[in-house]
């Protein structure tokens, strides 16, 4: 059983070596091993608290780009109306332009064809008086070709100048 049990002088041996080494680590690593926890214990803090900042930050973001792209879309959505609605404009002033412009050249032709109208009334009538000159001549010359036919026609103008 000696074995199995160790003796006095061992124990106090592996007690001392333990107490020694205890004390040379509570000197000299003791306070950097605690130091060097703390800073990894504030680097892990810091770490969590940047985490948490970035999240924070992205979901700020997100906002502001959901309330930017809302925006955009109400902007758009009232440039498209305004275009929209220029255009409708466009077309109506376009429409109305023609009409006037149809009207004024509808009066135009009108205008030009009532005188066309007239210059062919006065050419006919100027036809017809050159025509009545003519039959008129050749009337009186056959009428007027003896003296007798003569005297009777300055008679008869005679008595109408007298009756006027």
């Amino acid at each position: 059983m000696d074995l199995i049990t160790p003796g006095s002088g061992l124990i106090f041996w592996q007690l001392f070596g333990f107490l020694g080494l205890l004390f040379l680590l509570i000197k000299f690593a003791w306070k950097p091993l605690l130091a060097a926890l703390e800073e990894r214990e504030t680097s892990i803090e810091n770490a969590l608290k940047s985490a948490e900042q970035a999240r924070n930050e992205m979901a700020n973001l997100k906002a502001d780009n959901e309330k930017l792209l809302q925006e955009t879309r109400l902007e758009r959505d009232i440039i498209l109306k305004k275009a929209q609605e220029a255009s409708v404009k466009m077309i109506e002033d376009a429409k109305n332009e023609a009409s006037k412009v149809a009207a004024q050249q509808i009066e135009n032709a009108k205008a030009v064809i009532e005188t066309e109208k007239r210059a062919a009334l006065t050419e006919v009538k100027n036809q017809v008086a050159i025509l009545t000159l003519e039959v008129t001549e050749k009337l009186l010359r056959k009428n007027l070709s003896n003296e007798q036919s003569q005297k009777a026609l300055v008679d008869e103008f005679i008595k109408d100048i007298k009756l006027n």
